[in-house]
């Protein structure tokens, strides 16, 4: 039973970069297998390798897609070419598990397991049998000797991880490296962690000298708003533990088709066309026959419906080609029936909202009497979006 088990406390391994720590739970935990997965060239291959410099312990970097000349020359860019990371260049899964057996490093880096073949399973490196041996081997030495091992996956066309679906149930944590090419900042998102919570976020900005740790995304995401523009609201999402501010721009213009175009980046579609049929029945706006475009700078995707009311005075102030005031925010789930619903964690948003500047945020009526207000932001109570769309848009 649990009660008589006296094992040890789990020990967790500060990577030196607390972002990355704070995705994982506060550390790498001992012979813990993790996948960090991202598209191409998105920089994982960087951030493992800024890793390798900042951790304490004895490190072995296999990598499969670079020789060591390669890697020479990115740890001299990124600072790290003065670490004492073993590297070796190889793809052949025996030959790397011998090296590894004779170095017992305390982490070990595979980069990556789609290039990686085991002569104990058939197909071409990458194929579904060997990916899944491959990994299999891996956890298993990293369980018997108490290692941690990171490992490196590519994603498929639909930015899922190439390679059999039950990899992401066999390994401990599951990362994906996320980010917009056009824009330098990336995001560590856990998916998976049965050592932490799987719903936080770390945020790194990409720069000619590697990534940089942001510790302060909400500042982040908001430097260069348009100030008295139409069609812009900010919204604050909880990413984890995490308030973070995010800018919604919304754009409406009569359409020239017999059916309206939609379109989202970093808004649930379906959801969105939700919001557009509320505004539309509940809000007595007249939208039905305009395109609709919604953007979330900075390549966040925003899941969570408190981002429901800033979206729909985005667009409101869009159709009405009417500027909200640049320090107005607003925090809450829209109903079917145009009603503002409450959402959670509340205090920590509005105590975001408040450090960042804004003085005005509007915020359900039901269900918040207890919140108690940060000094210098005043508080307005809204029950429906057409009270919240009369307040930041009088006529």
């Amino acid at each position: 039973v649990f009660s008589d088990d006296d094992s040890a406390e789990i020990e967790r391994i500060k990577s030196g970069i607390a972002e990355l720590d704070r995705v994982l739970g506060g550390g790498i935990v001992e012979g813990s297998v993790i996948l960090l997965a991202g598209e191409p060239g998105i920089g994982k291959s960087t951030l493992l390798m800024q890793l390798c410099a900042h951790l304490g312990v004895s490190v072995m970097y296999v990598s499969g897609e670079e020789s060591r000349g390669q890697l020479k020359m990115r740890a001299d860019r990124l600072g790290a070419g003065g670490s004492d990371t073993l590297v070796l260049c190889e793809t052949d899964m025996e030959s790397v598990l011998s090296e590894y057996d004779r170095v017992s490093p305390k982490i070990m880096i595979v980069d990556s397991v789609q290039t990686m073949y085991s002569s104990s399973a058939t197909g071409a490196p990458g194929s579904v049998g060997q990916v899944r041996e491959c990994t299999s081997e891996l956890i298993a030495r990293a369980k018997q000797d108490n290692c941690a091992v990171i490992i490196v996956g590519h994603v498929n066309k639909e930015g899922g991880i190439a390679g059999p679906k039950v990899l992401e149930h066999m390994v401990d944590a599951v990362l994906y490296f996320e980010g917009d090419r056009s824009h330098t900042y990336r995001i560590v998102r856990a998916v998976k962690n049965r050592f932490g919570s799987t719903n936080e976020i770390g945020v790194f900005d990409m720069m000619e000298d590697g990534l940089r740790e942001v510790p302060n995304p909400s500042e982040m995401l908001l430097s260069g708003r348009p100030l008295h523009a139409p069609g812009t609201c900010v919204a604050c999402v909880m990413e984890g533990s995490r308030p973070v501010m995010a800018e919604i721009q919304a754009l409406v213009a009569r359409t020239s088709f017999n059916v309206p175009r939609r379109t989202t980046d970093g808004f649930d579609f379906n959801r969105a066309n939700l919001l557009f049929a509320v505004l539309e029945k509940r809000g007595g706006l007249n939208i039905g026959m305009c395109d609709g475009y919604i953007n979330v700078i900075g390549g966040l995707q925003l899941n969570e419906p408190a981002a429901d009311l800033a979206l729909v005075l985005a667009v409101a102030s869009s159709y009405r080609d009417k500027p909200m005031d640049s320090d107005v925010t607003a925090i809450g789930e829209v109903g079917l029936t145009g009603e503002v619903r409450s959402v959670l964690a509340l205090q920590q948003r509005l105590a975001e909202a408040a450090r960042i500047g804004f003085k005005t945020c509007l915020i359900p009526r039901h269900g918040t009497g207890n919140v108690q207000i940060p000094d210098g932001l005043e508080v307005v109570r809204v029950r429906n979006i057409r009270e919240a769309i009369e307040f930041a848009l009088p006529v």
